[in-house]
């Protein structure tokens, strides 16, 4: 047993490397929150999470004022009960992206720690099921980006042995959508994947609207069509389309999940560790996913997400949006289309601190120790 002394504070801004639009927004900032914990060994573990522009100041103060100080004493190894006590010490403000961000950003850290202790890389602690997952990519399909580009963008993806594109849909007309994804499907053929993301854009009748007019083009998954509380609507799309239903970016509980999965309002689940509340809870969710004979393909965080796929027999693939390239020495790995999981103990994620400190926002960067701040 080695006890938490010290907890290391900071959060990082990142502009997006490409214009990203969808159906409801544009993605203009990653807020990022870094959790750096050392135990009485003197072990490091390194762990966080993100927003998508507002929320990164709220996260830091629920982590310095609220559930950072709990750590210190603590046994890192026991991270279950650690996450349960955190989580119910935030009980007034869960369940929701708030609490979730600030709870991954901790769990994250304690099991890069408790891997780098092992010796072992996250996707073999966490379950050792392969060596490598499938990668799509989203980044070139973003809503505004033009037929020929997205043409262009896929092929260049298939090209590289990439499984599949993702684009985003939610054009004022259903015919621009379907025009866009038909030259898509025309240039690549059967045997590349389409996925489609819908940002909850869309009312209950609107999306069986529109998936059945896109049914004849074989799409790998319809994401988020609706807004994410509506399970009704969801069951009701899923039984009226054979397409596969996506879900799981803005669900924050196992329990949401398991409504999802035992009613039949899904047929593909995203579960992202930094919605969830970290690797603790994002592996519960996956190992249900598979009971229901389920698929899961994480959304974003390709960095981390590629050692939890790996970890997973159910892991089918994972989303390219490179976002940590400014902060990180290594890359990772890809070969012939499929994200390699890393060999390094711990999360894998090759962080450059130089990076980090010229990025960091100041008022953020606090140590917690016995002493407090």
């Amino acid at each position: 047993m080695a006890k938490i002394e010290k907890v290391e504070l900071g959060m990082v801004d990142l502009v997006p490397k490409v214009k990203r639009t969808d159906a409801i927004q544009s993605f203009v900032s990653q807020e990022t929150p870094i959790v750096t914990i050392t135990d009485a060994d003197g072990a490091v573990g390194i762990g966080y999470s993100y927003t998508i522009g507002t929320g990164g100041s709220s996260v830091m103060r629920l982590l310095i004022d609220h559930l950072v100080p709990r750590l210190i004493g603590r046994d890192a190894d026991q991270i279950e009960a650690i996450w349960h006590e955190l989580e119910f010490a935030s009980h007034a403000t869960t369940i929701g992206a708030i609490t979730a961000i600030a709870l991954a950003a901790i769990d994250t850290a304690l099991w890069d720690l408790r891997a780098k202790k092992q010796g072992l890389p996250l996707w073999k602690l966490a379950g050792g099921a392969r060596e490598s997952c499938p990668l799509y990519t989203t980044e070139g399909g973003w809503l505004h980006i033009e037929a020929e580009a997205l043409v262009e963008d896929a092929l260049a993806a298939k090209a590289k042995g990439f499984a599949g594109s993702k684009v985003k849909i939610g054009k004022p007309h259903g015919a621009e959508d379907f025009s866009r994804l038909s030259a898509i499907r025309k240039a690549v053929g059967d045997g590349y994947e389409i996925m489609t993301d819908c940002n909850q854009g869309f009312a209950v009748d609107e999306a069986i609207r529109r998936a059945e007019r896109l049914r004849d083009l074989d799409l790998a998954w319809i994401e988020e069509p609706l807004p994410a509380d509506d399970i009704d609507g969801h069951i009701r799309l899923n039984r009226s389309t054979a397409t596969p239903i996506a879900v799981g970016e803005s669900l924050y509980s196992i329990r949401h999940f398991r409504e999802y999965m035992q009613r039949g309002a899904c047929s593909v689940v995203q579960v992202d560790v930094g919605r969830i509340g970290g690797i603790t809870p994002w592996l519960k969710v996956a190992h249900m996913a598979e009971a229901f004979d389920m698929p899961v393909c994480p959304h974003f965080l390709m960095e981390l997400h590629v050692s939890l796929t790996c970890a997973v027999p159910n892991g089918k693939y994972v989303e390219y949006i490179p976002q940590l390239d400014d902060l990180t020495g290594k890359k990772m790995r890809i070969e012939n289309g499929r994200a390699l999981a890393p060999s390094e103990p711990g999360i894998g994620i090759d962080w450059d601190f130089d990076a980090l400190k010229a990025r960091s926002i100041g008022e953020f960067n606090v140590t917690i120790t016995e002493k407090g701040l």
